[in-house]
């Protein structure tokens, strides 16, 4: 089987779907969309995580029509608490505090359970007129105007692109040649949803431990999902304990300002690390989301990072297209190029500042960092400045962030 001159996405989760159902409604059906992930077999999805979703990216969904699809799941963070203290001391100061409005009435950002998101937007896609296919890209052969895309399945697509959504492993990156610049931290971050006998409030916790971060971030409900950053020997270990050993530590660094806590799933742990492609594109080829960029955890913008890419590029083709030019040549994926990679090396410096900041023992970092909350919390236009920055609503933003329609 062969598809005349369409785009191919390697990859069927948030970025990729995203970025098919945002083409699809930028460029009509006159360009078949087609999204290649053997995981599209497994749908509803099951994933037990959930994503701090910020207020340009959920604009982004609404503008895609998928918020309403997932609004009712989704937690909005109404304020949020920053702390900085050593495990065992009794209490935790709180050094910042931010209030959740971006606009009247719109949140910096929601929480959203990812099985709900994932399968809104591949519903949407598929109802669309995008074609899901439940099978790997196999090869890429660029040709004269396009390139040839393989897929294990035994079909070909005549593709004038091929975007590698496929995460940090990504085979197309590697098949391209793109070497990564970055660095392993000696740090996991476990991942595991609580439920509470109190309610949230809709707060969001941030505690700065010596290990790095443990952030309390509000679900639907009485329950909170937590992104708990320890280094990796400890990581494991905590992870291989027994139900109520683990309780123990976890009750240790939550407390019980909420009442009594449960683990409601097993609790699991991803080494962290960092790295930047040192190009987004190659011939007929874009990286988008995590196959371009992996960020430290420690200001939950990974996901929005990778939709701000998806944004971008499909500004990129949208606009190419409708003047006629081939959305494969070199200076259309040039502008993508350029539109994200200084953001996107900008929040990786960040994001690697602030955990060298936090995570550690030194006692005199710690008093200048608490100095510094302590004066950012005191001046409103600077906090303000920072939730912005935040909810991804600076810079040069596209037009789906800002929630205008392709």
């Amino acid at each position: 089987m062969t598809t005349q001159q369409s785009i191919v996405i390697c990859g069927g989760a948030f970025a990729g779907l995203a970025l098919a159902l945002a083409l699809r409604q930028g460029l009509g059906a006159g360009v078949p969309i087609v999204v290649a992930d053997p995981a599209l077999a497994n749908r509803p999805s099951r994933d037990p995580r959930a994503t701090a979703i910020v207020a340009a990216c959920r604009r982004l969904f609404e503008t895609l029509g998928v918020w309403n699809e997932v609004a009712g799941t989704a937690q909005p963070i109404l304020d949020m608490v920053v702390t900085d203290s050593k495990l065992e001391d009794a209490t935790r100061p709180t050094f910042l505090t931010f209030t959740g409005e971006v606009e009247p009435g719109e949140p910096f950002a929601h929480m959203v359970e990812n099985r709900y998101l994932i399968e809104a937007l591949a519903s949407r896609a598929e109802a669309e007129g995008v074609e899901l296919r439940a099978t790997a890209v196999t090869g890429n052969d660029v040709r004269p105007g396009g390139v040839m895309v393989s897929l294990a399945d035994g079909s070909t697509i005549d593709a004038s692109l091929l975007v590698a959504a496929d995460g940090a492993r990504s085979r197309l990156r590697e098949r391209a040649g793109i070497a990564t610049h970055g660095w392993e931290y000696d740090q996991s971050g476990i991942v595991v949803t609580v439920g509470h006998e109190r309610d949230h409030q809709g707060r969001a916790e941030e505690h700065f431990l010596p290990a790095g971060p443990f952030a309390i971030l509000p679900l639907t409900g009485r329950r909170s999902s937590l992104v708990w950053t320890e280094k990796r020997a400890d990581a494991a270990r905590i992870v291989a304990l027994a139900e109520e050993e683990f309780h123990a530590e976890l009750e240790q660094r939550f407390g019980l300002h909420l009442g009594e806590i449960k683990a409601l799933d097993k609790p699991r742990a991803f080494p962290l690390h960092y790295f930047v492609a040192r190009s987004f594109i190659a011939e007929r080829l874009a990286l988008v989301g995590d196959a371009a960029h992996v960020i430290h955890p420690i200001a939950g913008q990974g996901l929005n990072l990778g939709l701000k890419d998806v944004a971008a590029l499909a500004e990129t083709i949208v606009d190419a297209v409708r003047l006629g030019i081939d959305p494969g040549q070199p200076d259309v994926l040039e502008r993508y190029q350029r539109w994200r990679r200084f953001d996107t090396m900008a929040m990786g410096f960040a994001t690697n500042t602030l955990n060298v900041l936090f995570s550690n023992e030194s006692a005199l970092l710690r008093s200048v960092r608490d100095i510094g909350l302590g004066l950012v919390d005191r001046m409103p236009p600077l906090k303000n400045a920072f939730i912005r920055q935040a909810a991804g609503l600076t810079g040069e933003m596209p037009r789906l962030l800002k929630g205008e329609a392709l």
